[in-house]
């Protein structure tokens, strides 16, 4: 009896740190070696992935095999994000930061399916590179029928200058907006209705200067508050995931390079983005955070330089495994109670499962 309660005690102890992840390589293109940044998928199937070398994959059949469908030499393929599966965006990091990147245009729009893609047009300041783009299909009622209004953010960039190319028809317009006065660098955007939204920023352009900073926009993107900036120096934030409407994360990185300051934490909300904490990842000086992906308020993952990390209770406790370096984002795709999840860096992994409770 007693040895029975002893298994009893060591297994209920262990549970809150195993892991559920059932990751598998997807075979990809080999002759880039370096982080790919993004990742996107209509459904479990028909998705895309880009890389620094100027190439767009594509996939009919969830990553067993990748075709390239597209090519642009000098070009920096930052982002990517699509409407269906014809219409989509795809964001480059432009010139003066990577070396070896020519392509002064920042966005780019597909009309079929990723096979040629056309420079997008907008009124306003000019917008040096892109690092991330949001879609939101925005509900209405349309002469009485349930219908979507499109709108396309794309955001940018590490390194600076900040600034935004925004559509609210559907990619019919778009017009561009100056950050500088804002925030330094612009690394991930996301939008939750037409007026609300977040991106995830640095506070200076002086990497010795600059915090991780989470600003907040209630009209849209005309103005933006604080609501968040960590006080430690050689720190910004990188991605985000809202698994629900009320509860995010977000990646804090640190080029501290003092060895004594090794703790990583990662941001977390839980009221929608208004107030955001700090939790613990590790106190690992090596671990450089990157992408982030949550299925459910409790379940998600964060990716690393090295490894990349697992947590089933909200960042209580993380695990680490093994879906290649340098995650830089995760992709998740919910269907009923299963989920699909990819992941992109120097490889890309899939993941599918039950939904957890």
């Amino acid at each position: 009896m007693k040895y029975s309660y002893f298994i009893l005690t060591i297994i209920l102890f262990i549970l809150p740190f195993q892991t559920f992840s059932q990751w598998k390589k997807c075979e990809t293109a080999p002759n880039y070696k370096g982080k790919q940044d993004d990742i996107f998928f209509i459904d479990e199937n028909l998705g895309w992935y880009v890389n620094g070398s100027g190439q767009i994959f594509k996939t009919y059949n969830g990553g067993q095999i990748w075709a390239e469908v597209f090519k642009k030499p000098g070009t920096f393929f930052r982002c990517i994000g699509f409407v269906d599966s014809m219409n989509g965006y795809v964001g480059n990091i432009g010139t003066d930061y990577f070396p070896g990147v020519t392509d002064t245009i920042p966005l780019y729009q597909t009309k079929d399916g990723g096979n040629s893609w056309q420079p997008v047009s907008y009124n306003g300041p000019y917008i040096k590179g892109i690092c991330a783009i949001d879609i939101l299909k925005i509900p209405y009622i349309n002469s009485g029928v349930l219908d979507y209004k499109i709108q396309i953010v794309a955001a940018g960039r590490v390194g600076g200058p900040s600034g935004i190319i925004k559509s609210t028809d559907g990619g019919t317009s778009f017009k561009s907006m100056e950050m500088n006065a804002t925030c330094a660098f612009i690394l991930d955007v996301k939008f939750f209705n037409a007026d609300e939204g977040i991106i995830c920023a640095a506070s200076s352009d002086d990497l010795e200067k600059t915090n991780a900073l989470i600003l907040m926009t209630k009209d849209g993107g005309l103005s933006w508050q604080n609501k968040y900036q960590s006080k430690r120096n050689f720190e910004l934030t990188w991605k985000c995931s809202f698994p629900s409407r009320m509860t995010g994360y977000a990646t804090i990185q640190s080029y501290n390079p003092d060895s004594l300051a090794n703790t990583r934490y990662i941001a977390k909300t839980i009221d929608g983005g208004e107030t955001w904490s700090e939790i613990l990842l590790n106190n690992d000086f090596a671990c450089r955070e990157f992408g982030v992906g949550f299925v459910t308020n409790n379940y998600g993952w964060v990716g690393g330089m090295s490894s990349s990390y697992e947590t089933n209770d909200g960042g209580k406790n993380w695990t680490k495994i093994n879906i290649g370096k340098a995650v830089n984002k995760f992709r998740i795709i919910k269907k009923n109670k299963n989920f699909t999840a990819y992941s992109i860096g120097t490889e890309v992994f899939k993941n599918t499962g039950v939904i957890p409770e």
